[in-house]
């Protein structure tokens, strides 16, 4: 028999993780795992329209067999850059498409498609929103990416 892991006061355990992961607390996991919780998957083609609004992003479909973070934005390291990545169904506009994980590596800008992306989620920045125009999104975009740089920057 294995004994029972504690840390902080509370029994780790695999589904507590995962718990932990897909209500979006990712710094409370990364805690208890020793490292960022990773995801990882192939870059396919999206809407494009992250290039359009000027924050060009690298999508995954996750796979429903693995445990995904909540819906919302993360500042996290992806392939080794700091990124802002937004996991959800962008609300903002009607795709059709369903949940998606979307990585701004922010200061990067090559053709990655068909590659294995991985990423370490840090932190959650703030839950997932529908933005009432274009404009206002743009706007919090640009806020959630210099504030997922400080958070790198800071780890």
């Amino acid at each position: 028999m294995v004994p029972l892991v504690e840390a902080a006061g509370e029994t780790i355990s695999s589904s507590h993780v995962r718990g932990l992961v897909a209500a979006g607390e990712v710094a409370q996991a990364a805690q208890f795992l020793g490292e960022p919780f990773l995801f990882e998957g192939e870059v396919v083609h999206g809407d494009k329209r992250g290039r359009e609004l000027g924050m060009p992003t690298a999508n995954l479909v996750p796979d429903d067999a693995y445990v995904c973070p909540g819906h919302g934005v993360y500042a996290a390291w992806a392939n080794g850059h700091p990124a802002a990545v937004n996991v959800g169904v962008r609300p903002t506009f009607a795709t059709g498409r369903g949940l998606l994980v979307e990585a701004h590596l922010i200061g990067f800008d090559e053709d990655i498609y068909g590659e294995t992306l991985r990423i370490a989620f840090l932190d959650r920045l703030r839950g997932e929103k529908r933005f009432d125009s274009v404009d206002e999104l743009v706007m919090q975009m640009n806020r959630d990416v210099e504030e997922a740089k400080r958070v790198t920057e800071s780890r």
